[in-house]
């Protein structure tokens, strides 16, 4: 029993780290949507520092593009909409 409350409670931390992480528990701008960059620009400007984009979409005011980096390791990019700027990474 004690070991199932245990796991119970440790699922319930991970998620909420998991969730909180994903979003940086913020936006990545307030500008509005018309400042924002198109996503190809967005992709362009990631690859530029060396990463492979495999999938991209906005969330919460964030681009979020799940990349590979320089030694082929999988990353997840939190990026500025307007400039590009990363932001974050997981």
């Amino acid at each position: 029993m004690r070991k199932i409350a245990i796991l119970t409670v440790a699922a319930v931390i991970l998620g909420a780290a998991s969730a909180q992480a994903g979003s940086l528990g913020k936006p990545c701008t307030s500008a509005p949507e018309a400042q924002w960059l198109p996503m190809a620009q967005l992709q362009a400007k990631v690859e530029a520092q060396g990463y492979k984009v495999q999938k991209a979409k906005l969330k919460n005011a964030c681009g979020e593009l799940y990349t590979l980096d320089k030694n082929g390791n999988r990353v997840e990019l939190f990026v500025d909409p307007t400039n590009g700027q990363i932001i974050g990474q997981m």
